[in-house]
């Protein structure tokens, strides 16, 4: 058959349903072959946005989602969407064409070493150079895109590779087996969490998988040990328990980092060290037991003293078919930074000061969105308040990039997540910054008849970068901007739009949004202005008299 076909007939075997794409001239035959196949195409208005699906796919489902670009300027539009997908340890296989490769039809016009470029920032980037090559290497693009710790590949398929004909077979979808701790490591880290006094438990990205979230889930209910989450890590244990202390949205001086400077044991799940760690080794008996399914990665700041390497879900229940709670656990301490961090957290939740104060708004999200809805955040200060103050209850409830930490995310995460689960209420929430940098996929949204609720939070100006700018003590200059009407401009994509006029009114036009359906954008004025006071100043000074 044709080499584009047998490529749309690998994908296939994949299990590839949907293909987020910016097609170009160079695809045009794998289009073709797309076009009789179970895949649905899914026509994107800018590769980035396409890679930022395909992505947030692959986090969603655990299964690569897979993206197109042409050649040029479209496979290098590419390049911030495979360092999200790559950092943010989320399967994907991204696909782009090239021109003809035995044969030259137009000198090098448009060509650049697609391959070379990709290569930092994927686990896997190859040229297809003959049709016969096709089944090994889409295989291979997936099981290493999918395989711990997960990532993004690439494959490159020239226009001439495309039209070979090939007979060759295709390869099957193999189940490996992660490998489990050995017993040694488990025994280690029993002795090391039956004579901690004070043990703590921290949830990391790495640990958001489901077995992994339920074993987690069990051992804290059935060893009382508190728990602490970084950004990446909120939801996998429900954060309504009861033995919830925080999540480490700040990098020091808050309460979570109290906590943890009053464990004397930290049993770090899912440890990723592309996030922040929000704690520092320390030589006064405080151990760390590195518990992944990958050998820490040693720096400065990250040196644990134990390791269990393995599947995280395995490890977890081997210790606890040996731990049980020990009259000797103390857990008063973190308790008391536990009913802190509420009390502070439920400040101004109910402030009627307009434009909207950031405590407010995350209460009035909460209101709207219950347990089961998906807020994806783009990257801004606000994604700090919704780190700190917003409790997530489900895995992936809150889609938040802190590896790359790219802004114009927001938006297309949110829009994979509505095609993933087209019944649960999904909220973007974007600044004006990061939503005006992907802004064109609304119509997209539209097109696709998406129920997607948008929230634009407009302070005119870089506001993360803002509130850095004041916190090093320099001058208020250069990261303010003008914005178009939000309300016309969603209108002007057949949106519904929606402006803000007062607190009070946030969680009834969410649930406007919802209960009518499509596609809806609110216009949401914020004031970031006291929150160097208030995350930097005030968080500090209280939690230190803990």
């Amino acid at each position: 058959m044709k080499a584009a076909k047998l490529m749309v007939e690998a994908l296939e075997a994949e299990g590839v349903k949907r293909i987020f794409a910016v097609p170009g001239e160079e695809n045009l035959d794998l289009v073709d072959a797309i076009r009789t196949s179970d895949i649905e195409l899914i026509l994107c208005r800018h590769e980035q946005a396409a890679g930022f699906m395909a992505a947030t796919w692959g986090r969603l489902t655990g299964s690569a989602g897979v993206c197109m670009a042409t050649l040029g300027p479209g496979a290098t539009n590419l390049v911030t969407a495979a360092a999200y997908a790559n950092l943010g340890a989320m399967p994907m296989v991204m696909i782009t064409g090239q021109k003809p490769i035995k044969s030259s039809k137009q000198g090098e016009f448009q060509i650049i070493d697609v391959v070379d470029i990709l290569e930092p920032v994927t686990k896997y980037t190859r040229q297809i150079v003959g049709a016969d090559y096709i089944p090994a290497r889409v295989r291979e693009a997936f099981r290493i895109a999918e395989e711990e710790r997960p990532g993004a590949t690439h494959l490159e398929l020239p226009e001439d590779i495309a039209q070979e004909e090939s007979d060759a077979p295709l390869m099957p979808r193999s189940s490996p087996r992660r490998p489990v701790a050995e017993r040694k490591a488990i025994d280690n880290a029993v002795a090391l969490i039956e004579k901690s006094t004070r043990p703590l438990l921290l949830v990391g990205a790495g640990a958001n998988r489901k077995l992994t979230s339920r074993m987690l889930t069990r051992m804290i209910d059935e060893l009382g040990i508190p728990f602490v989450s970084t950004q990446m890590g909120k939801g996998v244990v429900d954060e309504s328990n009861a033995l919830f202390v925080g999540c480490a949205a700040l990098s020091q001086n808050d309460f979570v980092h109290r906590a943890i400077e009053k464990a004397d044991l930290v049993i770090n799940v899912g440890h990723d060290v592309v996030e922040k760690p929000p704690f520092l080794m320390r030589s006064d008996g405080f151990t760390v037991i590195h518990m992944n399914f990958l050998p820490a990665r040693v720096d400065p700041v990250y040196f644990p003293q134990a390791e269990v390497i393995g599947d995280i879900a395995n490890s977890v229940w081997q210790i606890l078919e040996r731990v049980r709670p020990q009259p000797h656990w103390d857990f008063s301490c973190f308790l008391k930074v536990r009913d802190a961090l509420e009390e502070h957290t439920s400040r101004h939740t109910q402030a009627d000061d307009f434009p909207i104060l950031p405590q407010r708004l995350v209460h009035e999200v909460a209101k709207a969105m219950g347990k089961d809805g998906i807020l994806s955040l783009d990257n801004g200060l606000y994604k700090i308040w919704f780190a700190r103050n917003y409790k997530a209850e489900r895995q992936n409830s809150v889609l938040l990039d802190n590896a790359l930490a790219s802004m114009g995310a927001g938006l297309p995460a949110a829009m994979a997540a509505c095609i993933a689960h087209p019944k649960r209420r999904v909220l973007a929430i974007c600044g004006d910054g990061g939503f005006m940098m992907n802004s064109q996929e609304l119509e997209t949204a539209v097109r696709l008849r998406l129920n997607l609720v948008i929230l634009v939070l407009r302070d005119d100006a870089y506001g993360m970068i803002r509130w850095k700018q004041e916190s090093m003590e320099f001058v208020d200059y250069g990261l303010q901007f003008g914005n178009p009407d939000f309300v016309k401009y969603a209108q002007a994509y057949g949106a519904n739009g929606h402006r803000l006029e007062s607190a009070a009114e946030l969680s009834t036009l969410i649930e406007k949004g919802f209960s009518d359906g499509g596609v809806h954008l609110i216009d949401a004025p914020i004031d970031y202005a006291d929150s160097h006071r208030i995350l930097l100043q005030q968080v500090a000074e209280l939690s230190a008299n803990i």
